[in-house]
């Protein structure tokens, strides 16, 4: 072959690699630096809110390192469906992001069969703040002590007792669920709306047994209006630090082991760098004394995340939501 085309048909092609090169970094250049306005941090959730609480807190922080307003937005209703969806549907430059709960990030595929957005395809996770290990708590006219005590007494009184939930389809509902079938148990399912009608009904006797964040739990457990036998997910919150995981009392069942959590994701179209910056700003926020506590008071367990591992745990824990929403038979429209 002639040498002279070889070098030539070289030459070319370095020439056309350079030039995209050069005008890839200069639409870079072009495109506006981020973030160029406020940032609108949405809550899918009511005011006063765990999820709300955490929100105003990282959103403070992130104020400071973007040097822009980080303005949180309540936009509530439909198990977190409304305000995901319209995150979903945003503008994917950055400047909007949700931070929600696992239900409206990835149960709800499950649980609704016309749900506005795919969670998988619609937004891109970027960080995951914190897993919400939950309280599993009784009455105190309950006899158990432990978990395993527990499961006997609901074999033992089938078709007699009442476990609550703050909503169909939510963990404390799925898991006792679960709890009813592989006990042959036939207890009778309570939702409410919300968490805490859940524990007043707890500590009124008209239900026997519910899982609580230690938010909610901590002030009628130290009052002594209800008893706690152990925590899901596999360590010990540090605000219930003597209180052992159901995993740690033989409870081995993926059910007992998994748990909600606390991520922030954006349109799926966001850039890369952008994406990545935030997720930065996230996990510096994070690391901060002041967040680290508050999080940790909250009941939650902080994570050192980033995109990646997010994407880890959410492919990890999908299959396993899935089946237990089709074994306890939810369903919603």
């Amino acid at each position: 072959m002639n040498p002279i085309f070889n070098n030539r048909r070289a030459w070319l092609g370095a020439l056309a690699s350079a030039l995209a090169l050069s005008a890839g970094a200069a639409a870079w250049a072009q495109a506006p630096a981020f973030p160029s306005k406020p940032i609108r941090l949405v809550v899918p959730f009511p005011p006063g809110g765990a999820t709300d609480i955490l929100a105003r807190l990282l959103g403070e922080k992130l104020s400071l390192a973007f040097k822009q307003p980080v303005v949180v937005e309540n936009k509530a209703g439909a198990a977190g469906i409304i305000g995901t969806d319209a995150v979903a549907k945003a503008q994917p430059d950055g400047h909007t992001l949700v931070l929600s709960l696992s239900n409206s990030l990835l149960t709800n595929q499950f649980l609704y069969d016309k749900l506005p957005y795919d969670p998988q395809r619609d937004l891109v996770r970027i960080y995951q703040i914190a897993t919400a290990p939950l309280v599993l708590v009784v009455h105190p006219s309950v006899p158990a002590k432990t978990a395993p005590e527990l499961l006997q007494y609901v074999k033992a009184n089938k078709g007699k007792l009442a476990y609550g939930s703050y909503g169909i389809g939510a963990y404390p509902h799925l898991a006792g669920a679960h709890m009813s079938l592989t006990q042959q148990a036939e207890m009778n399912h309570i939702p409410y709306k919300g968490e805490a009608p859940m524990m007043q009904e707890l500590i009124g006797g008209q239900i026997q047994m519910a899982y609580a964040s230690a938010l909610q739990a901590k002030p009628h457990l130290d009052a002594g209006k209800i008893r706690a036998l152990g925590v899901t997910g596999e360590r010990r919150m540090a605000t219930l630090p003597n209180l052992p995981t159901l995993a740690e009392q033989g409870l081995k069942d993926e059910a007992y082991r998994i748990t909600g959590w606390l991520a922030v994701a954006a349109p799926a179209a966001t850039p890369r760098p952008v994406v990545d910056r935030i997720a930065a700003e996230l996990r510096a926020a994070c690391q901060l004394p002041d967040v680290r506590s508050r999080i940790a008071a909250m009941g939650f367990e902080i994570k050192d995340s980033s995109p990646e591992a997010f994407d880890a745990v959410y492919k990890q824990e999908l299959p396993v939501w899935e089946r237990l929403i089709k074994q306890s038979g939810a369903k919603l429209e």
